[in-house]
């Protein structure tokens, strides 16, 4: 019998509300999603994953390649804008997010895929898949699973074999974006959302958690694959549509952005290496990232345990809100 598969966006779903895991990976439900920034962002995804395929390392001709696709792909996207004006600023605004990528650490990172001796079907996506395979609890059926994470693509640093992904904005994050350490604050963070006593609910910041021990994980399969042990895995996310990082000067027309990557590894991975080589994985996360696993295998949907903070975080902005039975329970609940 082949093993479930998972994947970790699912996971992070299931997080926000087992119901609405339920809708969208159960039944398989289309959920509403207006979000604009990541339309945007999987343009200049395209852009630069075709800018990094070509192995060029050169900023100038990274940047020349990459803005080639963006006005292909930015030709055919659809998006309603109110008029001319806004469309030209929003191709601005793109274009300096691809300039500060490209300062930040597009350039690093493109001559770090070049040393790596692998295809590049198999260093840059988008979507480049990375898989985890986990035991499940003693006596569980099946027991074991498999869970998907993608990446943008991976690249090659000093000291590392690193996982790159891009993301809108790092707001989801929280409080990782500002912690370096498990111990404290973060390790804090992480119980107490999975205390129902407790009124702590970060299923993002918990979720990425959950992903980074994915997608170390199945970096260690490619690592090995490339004959790195020596290398330690790390897991990077770059923002390309924070609008704190956009600077639009009206008067000369111009727009400026910058881009800060935030690498979650510091906080997952404690600083403990074994020979040189490999890295001591946090317990803690590994083990809740089973235990949900084990949740979304036995068809746990019910959202009760955690309602009050579900309904109040999660179904404001939920798509599946209008037709959730529990959402319209909880409305016309008389209370008494």
């Amino acid at each position: 019998m082949s093993e479930p598969t998972l994947t970790a966006d699912g996971l992070e779903t299931y997080l926000h509300c087992p119901r609405r895991y339920e809708f969208a990976h159960v039944h398989g439900l289309e959920g509403e999603d207006d979000d604009a920034s990541h339309d945007r962002v999987d343009l200049l995804r395209g852009a630069i994953c075709t800018a990094l395929r070509s192995g060029a390392t050169d900023r100038e001709r990274l940047e020349e390649i990459a803005g080639e696709r963006l006005s292909e792909l930015w030709a055919s996207h659809d998006e309603p804008f109110h008029s001319r004006t806004q469309r030209n600023h929003e191709r601005a605004v793109l274009d300096a997010v691809l300039e500060a990528y490209l300062e930040a650490v597009g350039a690093d990172h493109a001559a770090g895929i070049e040393g790596l001796e692998a295809p590049a079907s198999e260093l840059v996506g988008p979507a480049l898949p990375l898989a985890s395979t986990r035991s499940l609890p003693e006596g569980s059926d099946p027991e074991r699973v498999r869970i998907d994470a993608t990446v943008d693509y991976v690249t090659l640093t000093e000291s590392s074999l690193v996982g790159v992904s891009f993301v809108p904005t790092l707001a989801p994050l929280g409080l990782l974006r500002y912690r370096s350490d498990w111990e404290g604050d973060v390790a804090a963070l992480f119980a107490d959302h999975f205390d129902s006593g407790s009124e702590v609910f970060e299923p993002r910041a918990v979720g990425a958690l959950l992903e980074t021990s994915v997608v170390v994980d199945g970096l260690r399969r490619l690592r090995e694959r490339l004959g790195l042990e020596a290398k330690t895995c790390g897991y990077v996310q770059v923002p390309l549509a924070d609008r704190n990082r956009t600077a639009v000067n009206w008067v000369q027309d111009t727009v400026d952005a910058t881009v800060e990557p935030t690498d979650l590894t510091d906080v997952y991975l404690d600083h403990h290496t074994y020979a040189m080589t490999h890295e001591h994985r946090n317990e803690t996360v590994d083990s809740r990232l089973v235990d949900v696993a084990s949740d979304v295998l036995a068809g746990s949907f019910d959202p009760t345990p955690r309602w009050d903070e579900i309904a109040s975080e999660s179904c404001p902005d939920c798509g599946y809100a209008v037709g959730c039975q529990d959402r319209l329970a909880a409305e016309v609940r008389f209370d008494g």
